[in-house]
């Protein structure tokens, strides 16, 4: 029985973990889900909650592209920040800018992001730490 526990205890551990991988080295993109942990060439950041999601549909002709709004929790060494982002507008984080340049799933009218299809984030930081 202690065997088994002892072999089952890293595997729930590693279950638990929600750090996606590292920026793409094609794009510079780090990719991550809501509440995934993701390393963005300097600070280490996490989707808390999507407060506007008003992209206009794939199939749909638009005045306007839209927009799309994140709580994110960003993650600088020792102390952590909470700040909104948003796909029109970077933001300051320590000696950089923060910036949301992708948002999947695209989606088609009348559909929304959940269970079926759920958000990815794509971001990008400029700037050194």
């Amino acid at each position: 029985m202690k065997l088994v526990l002892t072999l089952a205890a890293p595997l729930a551990l590693t279950a638990c973990a929600t750090a996606s991988a590292p920026a793409d080295p094609q794009d510079g993109i780090a990719r991550a889900g809501l509440n995934e942990r993701v390393y963005v060439d300097g600070p280490y950041v996490t989707p808390l909650a999507v407060l506007e999601d008003s992209r206009c549909p794939m199939n749909a002709r638009c005045i306007w592209a839209g927009r799309t709004r994140l709580s994110v929790r960003v993650d600088l060494g020792s102390r952590s920040e909470t700040h909104e982002l948003s796909t029109d507008k970077p933001v300051q984080v320590a000696d950089g800018q923060l910036s949301l340049v992708e948002v999947q799933p695209d989606l088609m009218a009348g559909e929304q992001a959940g269970p079926q299809k759920p958000y990815r984030f794509g971001f990008r930081f400029a700037g050194g730490l």
